[in-house]
């Protein structure tokens, strides 16, 4: 097994490749837990490791908390308290180096005589970028990068694109039926999935930033786009509904509630100012963007415009025709295909209308499936 050399004098704290792989493994797992909930920071994790008489041992824990305050990093070294004095810190993005609404994150850590930082990935953000790192080691601490890296970029995507791309990461979730529809012709809501599906499609909303519909869905449907699982009701993520006209019904449930679960409406910028203030007086906040070629909203100013408000993923379950929509312009990150196991038996609504059909055969691989119930999840994922 190789072993990075350690630093001069951290001998005495110094853990195995597989050692550091596993305590990362235990931050990874508590940034998960909070992500959907944290933005408009990353949803980070953190153990402070200390030698004790039976070897190395997790003393204290933290995740970036709701909101995106405190990080993770205080919350764990508050935790650990004086017992941080010559311990590992395990974080799973680069500590920050900025002064924002708090003190600097690496200033908590020099202060609470942490002797190593083991970091997943760098964190892009220009207010930081190797700063935080580079402020640590003149501190005299040991510094190791890239433990996990593949995982901690996974957990960090969508502010690792937010940063990067300026715009949310992006997730379509399409149901299907088993020969390949996405909705009858005829007016009656066509039921796909069953209840295991479902609630996997809640666990994946739980985990986004904002859930993402087209306003023929939204009226068609009266969704509610929350997260319904048990004890988990509080995780709902932010509602957005693409609208260019500005002709969403006034009596849908996601207006009704607008002023208890935050629901944002985009609109054309030449949408009725009448129409606006109607929204807004329930509760809805509208953002403007201009339109694309033909008429549609600009689906990449518009996620420029989530970005701008601290959104850094996405789940859009809009249907067939935002889907093409997120697919002619480049915006699909990942594309997870639940197909039922009943067939429609008629003709209707292809669920993968061109170009998406086209992009997830040459440009997406499939990474993996599951089944819920008697329906199956396909995973796809762009290539690198």
């Amino acid at each position: 097994m190789m072993e990075v050399e350690p630093a001069p004098g951290s001998e005495d704290i110094w853990l195995s490749r597989s050692m550091d792989e596993g305590f990362m493994g235990a931050a990874l797992a508590l940034g998960l837990r909070n992500l959907g909930r944290t933005w408009p920071n990353p949803s980070v994790g953190a153990v402070v490791v200390a030698q004790t008489g039976d070897g190395p041992q997790i003393i204290a824990e933290g995740m970036t908390a709701q909101g995106g305050r405190p990080h993770a990093e205080r919350i764990a070294l508050d935790e650990a308290g004086t017992r941080a004095r010559g311990a590992t810190l395990y974080v799973t993005l680069e500590p920050c180096a900025h002064h924002g609404r708090t003190a600097p994150c690496v200033d908590a850590v020099i202060a609470a005589g942490v002797k190593r930082v083991v970091a997943g990935i760098l964190d892009p953000d220009l207010r930081v970028a190797g700063q935080g790192f580079a402020r640590l080691r003149e501190a005299g601490i040991a510094v190791d990068i890239g433990i996990l890296a593949d995982e901690a970029r996974r957990l960090h995507r969508g502010h690792l694109r937010r940063v990067v791309e300026n715009r949310p990461d992006i997730i379509l979730k399409l149901a299907r039926t088993r020969d390949g529809y996405a909705a009858s012709l005829a007016e009656k809501r066509l039921i796909i999935t069953g209840q295991a599906a479902n609630a996997r499609v809640h666990m994946m909303r739980s985990h986004a930033d904002a859930i993402l519909i087209g306003v023929r869905t939204a009226n068609a449907d009266n969704p509610r786009l929350d997260v319904r699982l048990p004890g988990m009701e509080s995780r709902s993520p932010v509602r957005v509904i693409f609208d260019s006209s500005l002709r969403i019904r006034p009596d849908l449930h996601l207006v009704e509630t607008a002023d208890e679960k935050a629901t944002w409406v985009i609109a054309a910028a030449d949408a009725a100012i009448e129409n606006e203030k109607a929204l807004v007086a329930k509760g809805v906040e509208v953002l403007r963007v201009d339109r694309a070629p033909g008429g549609h909203l600009c689906a990449a100013q518009a996620m420029r415009r989530l970005a701008e408000c601290g959104i850094s993923s996405v789940l859009c379950e809009g249907g067939p025709t935002l889907a093409a929509e997120l697919a002619k312009q480049g915006l699909i990150d990942e594309a997870v295909l639940v197909t039922g196991d009943k067939e429609l038996g008629s003709v209707g609504l292809p669920a993968l209308l061109a170009p998406l059909d086209r992009l997830l055969q040459e440009e997406f691989i499939l990474k993996g499936e599951e089944h819920a119930g008697n329906d199956v999840f396909a995973f796809h994922e762009r290539k690198e």
